[in-house]
């Protein structure tokens, strides 16, 4: 009689005794500093401060106020520019024309997208478009601009388009591209057909795409308005913020330059840390579609 050899062996189940746990707390509260270092804002900040006294100290060691005023100079141009209703004038100025642009943008991205996810035509000028004009630098088009539009706004409302509707409608698109194959046909089982679809279905499902497009966007039209500025200077006896560096730059005033430059900076990280993030935690993260 012979015996059956079980292939692999089986190992006999054994148990570890665990150690008793005790009256140990289920929740332990952080030390006050690391329960503060958790806050983003807090770290943020710190990082401001760093580069404030470095900035300071270097401009110190330097010490001429031609070339580079120190952070508590320019701090002062910058609330003297802001009480006087100077640097907010400015401010005013450039951001009108720059959200009449960034509309158009958004409006004329939003129509080709659409486009190409309906039809072939619409992917084929879409793809041919972008590769086009999508590397060309939106501030190489002003001085065609000027011949076309004048000494005005649609200028600068011209370049602005060119600087969002590339960017955006290529992570438009790219976001419809990523919408899995399960949405797509439950919205054709639902009889969704054309813009509906495009909103009902493609347009949630690649909302991480479009705010990523928008994001970009932004950036590209800010600085494309401050550089078009420069070099465009003020329409309609109105100049932007550009035009409030450039012209205190040719008077020598590098202090009133510093806080224009510091303006600029403080806009776009307003517009980064409450409108977009607040868009972005009002929907994708709260819809668990990003961390």
């Amino acid at each position: 009689m012979t015996t059956q050899t079980v292939f692999p062996p089986i190992r006999p189940e054994y148990e570890l005794p665990l150690a008793p746990v005790g009256d140990l707390p289920l929740k332990r509260d952080l030390p006050l500093a690391q329960r503060l270092w958790r806050q983003a804002w807090l770290r943020k900040t710190v990082i401001l401060v760093l580069l404030a006294v470095l900035w300071e100290g270097v401009a110190r060691w330097q010490d001429n106020d031609l070339l580079l005023p120190g952070f508590l100079q320019t701090a002062a141009a910058f609330i003297d520019g802001v009480a006087t209703g100077e640097l907010l004038t400015r401010v005013q100025a450039s951001l009108w024309v720059l959200l009449q642009g960034y509309v158009a943008g958004i409006v004329l991205a939003f129509v080709l997208t659409t486009l190409a996810v309906s039809t072939q035509f619409g992917r084929d000028l879409l793809s041919t478009l972008t590769s086009m004009f999508n590397p060309l630098p939106a501030i190489a088009l002003l001085p065609l601009a000027l011949l076309w539009f004048g000494l005005g706004n649609g200028s600068l409302i011209f370049v602005l388009i060119h600087s969002v509707l590339w960017p955006l409608a290529l992570n438009t698109y790219a976001g419809f591209q990523g919408v899995s194959d399960t949405l797509r046909m439950g919205g054709r089982n639902y009889g969704l057909r054309g813009l509906r679809y495009v909103l009902a279905i493609l347009v949630p499902a690649a909302l991480p795409a479009i705010l990523s497009g928008l994001k970009i966007g932004w950036a590209f039209a800010w600085r494309t308005l401050i550089a078009a500025e420069l070099v465009f200077g003020a329409s309609s006896g109105k100049g932007g913020l550009g035009w409030y560096i450039f012209q205190n730059r040719n008077e020598l005033y590098t202090d009133k330059v510093f806080a224009g430059l510091a303006m600029v900076i403080v806009i776009g990280l307003v517009v980064e840390n409450l409108v977009f993030n607040l868009l972005e935690r009002a929907t994708v993260r709260k819809w668990g579609m990003q961390r």
